[in-house]
């Protein structure tokens, strides 16, 4: 393959771009892109910010300019480094598209106008993305049936993945990508297992486009995979076969996902095997975060200072809660308290230059409520002595929160992990869009920082470079973090479509 002619990528559904990012880093053997991000659709406003960043970015081997690093620095905005007329700019704005796949007739002619450009030249491509999540996971399933008025069949966001198959009826690529959450394997449309649905619409994408009274410009037929192995090697593939378990692969998370590869048909020999992953080392969460600078958590009420932040974590030791705690719990929060009450810690930043002269980017912290700061650190604390994350019933009685559902946490396990430490030395649980709400799910393994995990902490188990900038304000830094593909196994993914290409 020539270094000149990485093969194109479209991806749907981009998020912040973990699945594209992946792909446009996976090199041959002699160091060259395989691939090149051609386009990136995202509708939402602050992950299609970061897209286009990103994209700019990747268009400069060395060092960016010192507009984009003023940018990082809050010193530039992005709207202003956009409206400058440079060739590198007018690039990334053609690869960063910010669009909703609606199926708006004037949408869709952009969309196919831009994709026959793109696939001109009549070499391979690939297609990547998934349709928005939250309507098939389990937990927004949940959520909707609560809502007044909401009829699962009329939730748009189940059909999205229509303007995927719009993409390979029209123009059918050789090989697709396609990644959602696990829960869509339960779904229910219309009394249907909507994943059984979606395996026969992929299987023949024009069939599945006259249901939906569309058009498809031809008539193209694909073969469904898996990227790990099968349970049974010569059955029909089930569908917890297309689980991916990224821990499984050197991702620092338990992280499991449905990802489908689809394979046209007649572009292989039907019977060539089809490679798999290869399962990596466990990755755990000290490895990922053990050098990132340390910072503390801030104070959401009253002073947030370094002084008040230890004073809050020296009264803890004066409490009845602590006093009660196992000896060995005390001491390892007590050694904890000393630690940090004997330094002086900054709240991080979203740039933030090490003595080292590293750039550590979107680490900057939370602020939490006193009270909060206490069941983090004896949370943190006891899971460091203990080896487990404590749950509810673990807690002293005055450290609980005063909510209803509290006590039932306590006496029958009613999401009694409630508070979760991310233990040091297994790989951390699923990161979610839910970590933009609080930190008591994502609470970091030092108790001596007593916090939850920054947005680059987050990043980091899920893989995402150093150096990849998540734009908006801190909450839609999470989401984005939380909504995305592991740049790490997307790489791995990218290893299996090279070799069928």
């Amino acid at each position: 393959m020539r270094a000149d002619r990485p093969i194109p990528v479209i991806d749907l559904f981009a998020g912040p771009g973990g699945l594209g990012e992946g792909f446009s880093s996976y090199r041959d053997a002699d160091g060259r892109p395989v691939f090149r991000l051609a386009l990136s659709i995202e509708k939402e406003r602050w992950a299609h910010e970061t897209l286009r960043l990103r994209a700019y970015r990747r268009l400069f081997e060395g060092e960016a300019p010192a507009e984009y690093h003023a940018v990082l620095r809050g010193e530039l905005t992005t709207e202003y480094l956009f409206a400058t007329d440079t060739e590198q700019v007018a690039d990334a704005k053609e690869e960063a598209w910010q669009l909703e796949l609606s199926g708006k007739p004037e949408t869709a002619q952009r969309v196919r106008e831009k994709v026959a450009t793109i696939v001109a030249s009549g070499g391979p491509w690939v297609l990547i993305g998934g349709p928005p999540c939250q309507a098939y996971s389990l937990m927004g399933r949940a959520r909707n049936r609560g809502k007044k008025g909401y009829v699962a069949e009329e939730d748009h966001r189940q059909t999205l993945y229509v303007e995927y198959l719009q993409i390979l009826a029209d123009h059918a690529p050789p090989v697709f990508v396609m990644e959602n959450v696990k829960g869509l394997l339960s779904a229910n449309l219309r009394g249907e297992r909507l994943f059984e649905r979606i395996r026969v619409d992929l299987n023949n994408p024009a069939e599945a486009l006259k249901r939906e009274r569309r058009k498809a410009g031809r008539q193209p037929r694909y073969s469904l995979h898996s990227f790990v192995p099968a349970g049974d090697l010569f059955g029909p593939l089930k569908p917890s076969d297309f689980i991916v378990q990224a821990e499984d692969y050197g991702v620092p998370q338990a992280r499991h996902r449905v990802i489908l590869l689809g394979v046209l048909d007649g572009f292989r020999e039907p019977e060539a095997p089809i490679p798999c992953l290869t399962r990596g080392a466990t990755a755990p969460v000290g490895t990922a975060l053990h050098n990132l600078p340390r910072v503390r958590s801030g104070l959401s009420r009253g002073n947030d200072s370094s002084e008040r932040w230890h004073e809050v974590l020296a009264e803890a030791l004066k409490r009845q809660w602590f006093k009660s705690l196992p000896a060995s719990v005390r001491k390892e929060i007590r050694h904890a308290v000393g630690r940090a009450t004997g330094e002086e810690l900054s709240r991080g930043a979203d740039y933030l230059r090490t003595a080292s002269g590293d750039v550590i980017l979107n680490h900057s912290t939370r602020s939490h409520m006193a009270k909060d700061l206490q069941r983090y650190l004896f949370a943190s604390g006891f899971a460091k002595t203990v080896g487990r994350s404590p749950r509810l019933a673990d807690f002293p009685k005055s450290l609980l929160p005063a909510h209803q559902n509290v006590q039932r946490g306590v006496a029958a396990g009613h999401f009694s992990d409630r508070f979760r430490v991310q233990l040091e030395s297994a790989p951390s649980s699923t990161i979610t869009s839910h970590i933009s709400k609080d930190g008591h799910y994502y609470i970091h393994y030092d108790p001596s920082q007593c916090r939850s995990l920054t947005v680059r902490e987050a990043a980091r188990l899920q893989t995402f470079p150093d150096d990849y900038f998540f734009c908006g304000p801190r909450t839609a830094q999470y989401q984005q973090v939380g909504n995305a593909v592991p740049p790490a196994l997307a790489a791995q993914l990218a290893g299996i479509v090279a070799r069928l290409l």
